[in-house]
């Protein structure tokens, strides 16, 4: 990518895995078909953390960050649907159009896809690069800060889907990170119910409890399947949802859903999970079905995607993520905050990394 070579940013660069510097970089060029975006608020996902800190990235130096929103601050020559000034949200999924996927609208599903925040250069700095094709607007009642909290939100809202949850369908959550929270939001405008909501930080149960959430429970405190089945006239819940991405939340979501039940995978795998012989043949006895979730649905031409439900939802008040943010950090003190989530030096759900004003 060709750079103002006058100009500068800031931006948090890992270099290497758990070498993470606040230094400056040039300001990038803006191409053809491509907008400079001015960060607004990015917010830290929780694969940015192995990301920085263990499994490293595609390549180094790399300035990560994919859950952004800003402000248009500059248009590249072709570029007809956006102008400066223009708030939008980023789809950081940058697809190939030769790839079958891609020709059916699956673009999260190709291969040799690049990504902004792990593959290219994303929003834990003041300004990024996006294909027009992947920038939607936000509506003028939403914050850039929750804007900034449109991909997870959309993420959520495709494990929903996936898991085609009907009305009075009983639900079960295990994780009550931010996806979490915000897949019991999704539950609840869906019709669902009882939703049951999982978690072992107390925190986090009252952070649900606060969203309305009457159903909520340490699974430290007793046997989580008696739980559900206490809720459900014992018949386990038609949908379990794993959004923590530990071993026994995943064996968990087995266990607790009823006859031709439905399970959906959603969290990030922290460990290598062993099946034991009879859950495996209770899962085969109950004709469940497992399906895996990744990323979400976006379209170019159609008005009907995850993220512009997701955007149209916090609109109209049915979403409401700004409960889930606990911290708003410059981005000068951003490697301190991502610290402190490696480390879990302090309680967090949604941390927002944000450029200082100039």
């Amino acid at each position: 990518m060709s750079t103002t070579e006058d100009k500068k940013m800031e931006a948090i660069v890992l270099h290497a895995v758990g070498d993470l510097r606040y230094e400056e970089v040039p300001v990038p060029e803006v191409e053809p078909g491509k907008v400079r975006v001015r960060i607004g608020f990015c917010g830290v996902c929780g694969s940015d953390i192995p990301r920085c800190f263990s499994k490293g990235t595609y390549s180094f130096p790399t300035i990560c960050g994919h859950e952004f929103a800003g402000t248009v601050e500059a248009c590249g020559d072709g570029v007809q649907n956006f102008q400066p000034g223009d708030r939008v949200a980023v789809f950081p999924l940058l697809w190939r159009d030769d790839h079958a996927a891609c020709e059916q609208g699956k673009y999260a599903q190709s291969d040799g896809y690049d990504y902004l925040g792990s593959r290219s250069d994303g929003g834990f700095t003041e300004f990024v690069i996006a294909p027009e094709r992947n920038l939607i607007r936000v509506p003028d009642n939403v914050s850039l800060e929750e804007a900034a909290m449109t991909e997870p939100a959309a993420v959520a809202l495709h494990a929903v889907r996936r898991a085609n949850v009907r009305l009075g369908d009983s639900v079960a959550v295990f994780g009550l990170g931010p996806i979490g929270l915000m897949v019991a939001q999704w539950l609840k405008a869906s019709g669902a119910g009882p939703i049951l909501l999982f978690d072992i930080q107390p925190e986090k149960l009252e952070i649900a409890r606060k969203l309305g959430f009457e159903h909520t429970f340490d699974s430290r405190d007793g046997n989580v399947n008696d739980v559900v089945k206490q809720h459900t006239n014992g018949h386990g819940v038609h949908v379990a949802i794993e959004a923590a991405g530990v071993p026994p939340t995943m064996l968990a979501t087995i266990e607790v859903v009823r006859r031709s039940g439905r399970v959906i995978l959603l969290g990030n795998p922290a460990a290598d999970v062993t099946l034991p012989a009879p859950l495996i043949s209770q899962a085969m006895r109950r004709e469940i079905d497992m399906l895996g979730v990744w990323n979400s649905d976006f379209s170019v031409y159609s008005d009907d995607d995850d993220w512009r439900t997701v955007l149209a939802a916090m609109s109209s008040g049915i979403l409401n993520l700004k409960p889930l943010i606990t911290h708003r950090v410059p981005l000068g003190e951003g490697i301190a905050a991502l610290e402190m989530m490696h480390k879990q030096s302090e309680f967090f759900t949604k941390v927002l990394i944000h450029p200082q004003a100039k």
